[in-house]
């Protein structure tokens, strides 16, 4: 049962991520008359909000990932069990799905959709490389459980302005956007380069927080659990 309740944050904080990402896209793309800089910046907001309560709120519950490379990263660092990962990765690309349905029906469109919006080409996967390696690094990186919200959120904000991917950084919402023709969307044909390039990105990023990190992880004098780089979204409880 302990099992089945963090599957469930997992499936349920992937969800309301999902939700958040297209429908603050679809509010802002109505609201800014044709601006993109405004409907971006909306939507970076809204994404960075709902990103760091989520972490918050459901950390202590499933580990918070919310994103299968994450939880593959931390099964290598054996901080996930390999017998767990599965219903990790089913329930984050079911709740992200689950919630780009919510947002259409939240907005009155198609449930499903295919988007059309091309992101395509070597600049959008290094995009895509570089934006997942941050957030791994940050994942990995950050000491005190408390920074770790306002850090994952604050990193994913940035990348949203710093990338040309307005980094999506995320194999499940990935697949979520290309269910959606909207601001947020993508077109089917270009989720598994980027998707590959995430994978890419999620690897580089913990050999880099590996790098950087170990030796002053290793000289600290705190706790045990508290130097543990990724207590800040490990639940508190084992099945």
């Amino acid at each position: 049962m302990i099992l089945a309740r963090r599957v469930a944050a997992e499936g349920l904080g992937s969800s309301l991520l999902s939700a958040t990402v297209i429908g603050s896209g679809v509010m802002a793309e109505r609201l800014a008359a044709g601006n993109d800089a405004v409907a971006l910046l909306a939507n970076t907001g809204a994404t960075v909000a709902a990103l760091a309560l989520l972490i918050a709120l459901l950390g202590p519950v499933s580990g918070a990932h919310f994103n299968p490379v994450v939880s593959l990263v931390l099964a290598f660092k054996n901080k996930l069990a390999w017998r767990e990962l599965p219903a990790y990765v089913v329930a984050q690309f079911a709740g992200c799905c689950a919630g780009a349905i919510a947002a259409h029906a939240m907005f009155a469109l198609p449930l499903i959709e295919q988007a059309t919006k091309v992101r395509t080409g070597s600049a959008q996967l290094l995009s895509e490389l570089i934006a997942t390696a941050g957030l791994l690094f940050v994942v990995l990186g950050h000491r005190r459980s408390r920074d770790a919200p306002w850090m994952i959120a604050s990193w994913i904000g940035a990348a949203y302005w710093f990338t040309a991917s307005t980094s999506f950084a995320n194999p499940a919402i990935t697949l979520a956007r290309s269910l959606s023709d909207t601001f947020a969307g993508i077109r089917p044909v270009d989720v598994l380069p980027f998707i590959a390039a995430q994978l890419v990105g999620a690897m580089s990023g913990a050999l880099l927080a590996q790098l950087v990190f170990r030796h002053s992880h290793s000289q600290s004098t705190a706790p045990a659990a508290s130097r543990n780089p990724l207590s800040a979204i490990r639940p508190k409880e084992r099945a």
